[in-house]
């Protein structure tokens, strides 16, 4: 049975900068309470007028095509996690094929939140194992920017736009890719972090509009507290379970949610802060794009057999942890 490895990784992120000096013109905030609280110094914004989560995919997947000189014909499946979907329909996986040219390709989207990369891994993973195909991109998408409040100082400073791409291909020797994974949600976290309006539940009129009710609410204390103790249970799980220490895992790639969540659980898995991968200061939170697009940043520094373990929580709640081998050598 073959594993699913990574033979292809990469990202793009607009370029407009929205730093913490720009955010205390628009908001009551300054860089000292941002850089301590969240750890964010600037993130990047998608301004460009009607273009979206899917351009943003669009782009990391055509440049992962042409730096694995992969045919866009081969690729059969693109799964898209989102958040920030283009429409309510159709998908956003829909409008990246059509985009980015994957014309024998079927798609569609995850929800899981900032646990998105993750969980969509372990469906291409699924797909390679039983068979079913064989070049499969996930690729994490977000315009965090498009339900962000910036007239909220508790959340605006911590997110920002990216996407980032994989190439998931099946690999024989066992010895590589996705090795084990578990993953878990809780319904009792829905009034911690939703977006309140916009759903069937309540459909937007003028008066949801008013109240602001369609960008991120979040309960942050509750958030922190979950994210910190969930994500270091999912690791410490699956890293039990595959008889690994710190010592054995060459690089711990968190969520990149807030730098105080990613240092508690760093510490409380006694994890050597040279080994856990961060660029939540330049980037923010892009919620499922976090984590390849970081691991993108530090692909250089990666080498084939290294042992990875990646953690995300996120809305619903929803979070787990992976363990995967890398496959591919720094060129």
């Amino acid at each position: 049975m073959s594993n699913a490895i990574i033979s292809g990784i990469a990202s793009y992120q607009p370029d407009d900068i929205l730093d913490n000096q720009m955010l205390s013109e628009m908001v009551d905030t300054n860089d000292e309470w941002i850089t301590t609280r969240v750890g964010v110094k600037e993130r990047r914004i998608l301004r460009q007028e009607g273009k979206g989560s899917g351009y943003m995919g669009q782009l990391a997947v055509k440049k992962l095509l042409q730096e694995t000189g992969t045919d866009p014909q081969d690729v059969e499946l693109l799964i898209c996690a989102t958040s920030n979907p283009d429409y309510r329909f159709p998908s956003t996986a829909s409008v990246i094929i059509h985009d980015a040219g994957l014309n024998n390709a079927y798609g569609y989207d995850i929800q899981a939140a900032c646990a998105g990369f993750i969980v969509s891994m372990q469906a291409a993973n699924a797909y390679i194992k039983a068979g079913l195909y064989k070049k499969i991109i996930v690729v994490c998408a977000e315009k965090m920017s498009s339900m962000t409040d910036y007239q909220d100082r508790s959340t605006c400073p911590l997110f920002g736009d990216a996407a980032a791409a994989v190439l998931v291909e099946p690999d024989n020797t066992e010895t590589l890719g996705v090795i084990d994974a578990e993953f878990h949600v809780n319904g009792d976290g829905l009034p911690n972090l939703l977006m309140k309006a916009g759903g069937s539940v309540k459909p937007a009129t003028v008066e949801t509009v008013r109240a602001r009710e369609h960008y991120i609410y979040q309960e942050g204390r509750a958030v922190y507290k979950h994210a910190v103790s969930d994500m270091l249970s999912s690791s410490l799980s699956v890293m039990k379970r595959n008889d690994l220490d710190v010592e054995q895992i060459d690089w711990f790639v968190p969520h990149q949610a807030n730098l105080r969540i990613i240092e508690a659980v760093g510490d409380r898995l006694k994890m050597p802060a040279d080994k856990v991968l961060v660029n939540i200061q330049h980037t923010g939170n892009t919620s499922a794009a976090s984590i390849p697009l970081c691991i993108d940043e530090f692909k250089n520094k990666l080498h084939k057999g290294d042992k990875i373990l990646m953690t995300a929580f996120g809305a619903g709640f929803t979070w787990g942890a992976m363990y995967l081998i890398w496959a591919i050598d720094p060129k």
